[in-house]
């Protein structure tokens, strides 16, 4: 308040004299009267405007300076600041070039592209900044990064999927989950074929993705960042993942195979739905519907409710019909399981 009380006094004397000088200058030669007027007028006209104006320009704009740099995340300051420094150090290297110039524009481009090139640097650095302190840490820690801050990169067929959306609100991923701008042009194009099944899968895709940004425990964000150098997905995929030293999140075959033989650590999701199914053993017996023919003559398909698909010996009789069966053998593959079992009956 005292402060407030200051800068107010020193504001009406300031523009006081401002219009005092003012008044003097606009009666010239004129007739005592008319000039004590002029200069009378003014002066408390300037007096009144610097005791109500002086806190809107000194006071107000710093508090609310204050108020917003507090708000501001750490991050995000520092962002600002990288920034004004890069954009003054550009502005004071072109500053000899500009001010060569003709007049007037060697007086005023040096001047202008500072304003210019500053104001460039802090939206790139802000708008950038995860992805750039993402870079710089990865760089400077040597991929010393906790596993909880760890980033993870989801590519196209574990959007599509689905199972992703329901696997980040269980807490099992705690980083960062990053979709690339590359994929999600990918599932874009995906979602505009003229195939009618790839633009369903597309527009699944889509959907997947706002469902897992507004449902996800952990943020989900669209990374900017790309590989210039590398033009198929996956490719860019195993690259960036190599340059965040992060792993990816796919239930590819193949990508998964080229991933590992990189050196990048891969989290698939159907070895994850693998490894949570319930388990099966040779003898045990349990009632499955049988709801098709296999490729083998006399064969029935059925499913277990986690999907798992089950091939009954035997079984093409009992199509339509659920039955006990028992379990013959169990394979594990990455693509999923297979069981194969026959109607208890045969035995």
């Amino acid at each position: 308040m005292l402060t407030e009380l200051v800068l107010r006094f020193f504001g009406m004397i300031a523009l006081g004299a401002a219009g005092w000088q003012l008044g003097k200058y606009l009666a010239g030669n004129a007739e005592p009267e008319h000039y004590l007027r002029y200069v009378v007028v003014l002066m408390l006209a300037g007096v009144a405007l610097g005791g109500i104006i002086t806190p809107w320009i000194t006071i107000k704009p710093i508090q609310t300076m204050r108020r917003k740099i507090r708000q501001l995340p750490a991050q995000e300051l520092l962002a600002i600041i990288i920034g004004l420094i890069l954009g003054l150090i550009v502005a004071g290297l072109l500053s000899p070039i500009l001010a060569r110039l003709p007049s007037p524009f060697g007086e005023i481009l040096p001047f202008v592209s500072a304003l210019l090139l500053c104001y460039l640097a802090v939206v790139v650095m802000t708008t950038r900044q995860k992805d750039i302190f993402a870079l710089v840490s990865a760089r400077v820690s040597g991929g010393a990064v906790s596993p909880d801050e760890r980033p993870v990169l989801l590519d196209t067929s574990v959007i599509i999927d689905g199972r992703i959306a329901d696997i980040s609100q269980t807490g099992f991923i705690q980083g960062t989950m990053l979709v690339p701008r590359f994929v999600l042009n990918e599932l874009q194009h995906i979602a505009d074929s003229p195939d009618l099944l790839r633009r369903n899968r597309g527009r699944r895709g889509l959907e997947m993705l706002n469902r897992l940004k507004e449902e996800s425990v952990v943020p989900v964000r669209i990374t900017d960042l790309d590989i210039p150098e590398a033009h198929e997905v996956d490719d860019k995929l195993i690259m960036l993942a190599k340059t965040l030293r992060c792993p990816i999140v796919t239930n590819d075959y193949n990508l998964n195979r080229v991933a590992q033989l990189q050196g990048v650590v891969v989290l698939n999701i159907n070895e994850l739905a693998n490894a949570v199914k319930s388990v099966l053993l040779p003898g045990e017996t349990i009632s499955v519907r049988i709801i098709q023919e296999g490729k083998e003559p006399g064969q029935g398909i059925g499913y277990l409710d986690d999907g798992t698909m089950i091939v009954i010996e035997e079984g093409r009789p009992y199509i339509g019909q659920t039955i006990p069966v028992s379990v013959k053998k169990v394979l594990q593959k990455t693509e999923g399981r297979l069981v194969f079992a026959q109607p208890k009956e045969e035995r």
